[in-house]
């Protein structure tokens, strides 16, 4: 029960690291204002979440006796984003953790990359955490303190190759997280952020981005043949991790056993960033 009373935000809450996070804070006694858009964004061909995956979410925060309360909206749109958080904060009695997670995938080399595609990943994964750390902070705050936990990538602290928007967004990440770690500090609010290596989820189990990593199949990988080529990413000898490993380090962060931890990049890459 490390987080019993508090109140946590979570960002792409339908599915993936941020169900995780939804599901693991509430195992520790928190109530959960789970977000998403549930939809598609434009440029990207990642399947998307649907509003039953939102749904999922929190009945499963509800099962292990916890409150939810829920709200499709988009991290881009400052006004749907504000407004879900007031009702969140409005109905759960206040708020003391958030996890701004919620982002996309594209890929392409830097050159080729259009001017829609590369503003959409910017929007999304930079400017989509900016606004919520900017309608959030005001309740951790007034609250005498609390936590963000921004959910960056690998691609925050090495270059990727044909991801060079969502590497520049997730190195801006970190850049933000610096810069509101120092602002937010005097107020008891501590900023770090996570950076995860491939994770098993839908973002990279479907064919676009296993056939980035076997170019030489003339067909979407398996799962099996995915696998051969991920694992070579990694300093251990595992593929991809699991979206719990990333919600227990944000767990961590937003926990006491954190109480004097801000403005710190933490690694989940099974060493991959070591290389």
């Amino acid at each position: 029960m490390r987080l019993e009373g508090k109140v946590a935000l979570v960002t792409g809450a339908a599915r993936g690291i941020g169900r995780a996070q939804a599901v693991r804070f509430a195992q520790e006694g928190a109530d959960v204002i789970a977000v998403d858009l549930c939809d598609r964004v434009e440029t990207t061909v990642t399947p998307p979440a649907r509003p039953q995956d939102l749904a999922d979410t929190a009945r499963q925060v509800r099962d292990l006796g916890r409150r939810a309360e829920t709200c499709t909206v988009d991290v881009r749109d400052r006004t749907a984003l504000a407004a879900a958080v007031d009702a969140g904060v409005g109905a759960l009695g206040g708020l003391d953790i958030v996890c701004a997670t919620a982002g996309i995938t594209s890929s392409a080399p830097a050159l080729d990359l259009e001017s829609e595609v590369w503003q959409t990943m910017l929007d999304v994964n930079l400017t989509g955490v900016w606004l919520t750390c900017a309608v959030s902070a005001p309740y951790l705050i007034e609250r005498g303190g609390g936590a963000m936990i921004l959910t960056s990538s690998i691609a925050g602290l090495r270059g990727l190759v044909g991801v060079a928007h969502y590497t520049a967004a997730k190195h801006g990440v970190v850049g933000l997280m610096r810069s509101l770690a120092k602002e937010l500090a005097p107020h008891g609010v501590r900023v770090n952020t996570v950076h995860p290596t491939n994770v098993d989820t839908d973002m990279i189990q479907n064919d676009a981005v296993r056939s980035k990593f076997r170019p030489d199949l003339d067909r979407p990988p398996t799962r099996e043949e995915f696998a051969e080529a991920a694992v070579h990413m990694n300093m251990l000898p595992v593929p991809w991790i699991e979206p719990v490993d990333v919600a227990n380090a944000a767990l961590f962060l937003a926990s006491d056993e954190a109480r004097y931890i801000t403005a710190v990049a933490l690694p989940v890459d099974a060493g991959s960033t070591r290389r």
